[in-house]
């Protein structure tokens, strides 16, 4: 079975810490000394989807990385010189598919994937609940992590939140970015630290058009149209206090929907208005290229990362950028909305498990953290991220925006969620778009008779 599957990962990379590649010479440690810790013997095989393991050159940046297999050399290796490390690379594109062949044949022990892979593998009974371990190592503090991920994610905890099978490694980045210089050409006072959809489409109407000062056009609102979780829907469910549904993912069959309530009427409206605002392209996630960028025409963009204006500063020391592009709060009413968490999981099944916890504690370490961020430009998970450069303010938004985070069942890990709902509004925003958009409430009621019936032919 093992040669089958390493035939079937055939665009894998299987290394070992024993491995030699050509070493960087460069410190990753941040002038940690490292010492030997444990002279604990065993074998941990290791699953990542998209970690780069050799070194490199980051592609945005044009600055050199060190690949995990180095980091580990120099690091855990000498830490734990007894515990023999496989890893796994395996892409993105395929990694739901591969990583699950992989838990069912027993071929992983530890796991770092998608937050909403891991929550069905916990619900499919293939992952092990760490509660146990964690209790019993006191050099392991669960404190560290931002709370609103760590206690409050179906990525980490189990549906009814008793249980945490995922240790949090990487956040992802969704705030609203603003655009200082456009505000300034239409003279529309910059956004509040936390707000809403209403006062966002209030300005987003203001600046769509000719630009007063450079003639040129554009566009006041931008977000992805088509997005596979639809991240912008869920902050605006939240804004608007529209539950979609109550329940728990443990028991699916008994979900209460409420899809067709006037919360979620207004939410529909607001996607309505707000369609008409962005370039056509935005419901194919295309036309914001330049935003962050000097030669941007978008005035707010949700759900944004500050990507690519950090490359550019951290490229070329751009610093006219970092301070025209302004980060602020998600739309839920503390700031939040949804926050994707991909966390490091352990087998149900693995085979020595001590070790496998110590290198999953390990991957998910303050340190570790540090060189990812550092190598990668990975969000961290953890409070004190003291690494963080001072000039990112889109990694500190990020974290500000996750600590008051939580998992609602609008959310990927609920399987009609993302079947049914994101399609479907995703098909409204493309109608609206277009000045199509379907009667809103019969819309919403068609939604609710679906989700009724599918959660009533649930065995």
């Amino acid at each position: 079975m093992k040669k089958w599957l390493l035939l079937l990962l055939s665009c894998t990379l299987v290394f070992t810490l024993a491995a030699c590649s050509e070493g960087s010479g460069k410190d990753v440690t941040g002038g940690v000394e490292i010492k030997q810790v444990s002279d604990m013997k065993g074998t941990v095989r290791v699953a990542l989807a998209g970690w780069q393991l050799d070194n490199g050159i980051n592609a945005q940046t044009g600055n050199p990385t060190i690949g995990l297999t180095e980091y580990m050399d120099k690091t855990f290796k000498k830490m734990y010189p007894n515990i023999k490390v496989e890893l796994y690379q395996i892409p993105w594109e395929n990694v739901k598919a591969k990583q699950t062949a992989m838990l069912m044949s027993g071929d992983a022990d530890v796991l770092y994937t998608g937050g909403a892979f891991a929550s069905q593998w916990y619900q499919d009974g293939l992952l092990r609940d760490l509660d146990d371990l964690i209790k019993e190592d006191t050099s392991f503090d669960p404190g560290i992590y931002l709370d609103g991920i760590m206690n409050n994610s179906y990525s980490t905890k189990s549906p009814d939140g008793s249980k945490q099978f995922g240790i949090p490694a990487v956040l992802g980045r969704r705030m609203t970015i603003y655009d200082k210089k456009l505000f300034s050409d239409w003279g529309v006072e910059g956004l509040t630290e936390k707000a809403t959809p209403e006062e966002i489409l209030e300005k987003a109407k203001k600046m769509t058009g000719k630009n007063p000062k450079t003639g040129e056009q554009n566009y006041g609102v931008y977000w992805s149209g088509n997005s596979l979780n639809g991240s912008t829907f869920v902050a605006l469910t939240l804004a608007f206090g529209a539950k979609g549904a109550e329940g728990s993912l443990k028991d699916v069959k008994s979900i209460k929907w409420h899809l067709n309530t006037p919360e979620m009427v207004k939410v529909m409206e607001w996607l309505k208005e707000a369609a008409k605002l962005p370039p056509a392209g935005f419901i194919t996630a295309q036309g914001a290229e330049n935003f962050g960028l000097e030669k941007n025409n978008i005035a707010i963009a949700l759900d944004s990362t500050g990507g690519a204006t950090m490359n550019e500063f951290i490229a070329n020391n751009n610093k006219d950028l970092l301070d025209r592009f302004e980060p602020v709060m998600n739309m839920g009413p503390k700031g939040e909305g949804w926050v994707a968490v991909d966390p490091f999981v352990m087998a149900k099944n693995a085979k020595d498990v001590k070790a496998s916890w110590e290198v999953l504690k390990f991957l998910t370490s303050p340190m570790t953290q540090k060189y990812t961020y550092e190598n990668f430009a990975m969000t961290p998970t953890i409070k004190q991220a003291d690494f963080v450069k001072p000039e990112d303010k889109y990694v500190k938004k990020a974290l500000d925006i996750a600590n008051v985070g939580h998992s609602e069942l609008m959310d990927e890990a609920n399987p009609f969620y993302m079947s049914d709902i994101v399609p479907a509004v995703n098909g409204f925003i493309s109608k609206a778009a277009s000045g199509n958009a379907p009667d809103i409430q019969q819309f919403l009621d068609d939604l609710q008779d679906r989700a009724e019936k599918w959660s009533a032919n649930l065995k």
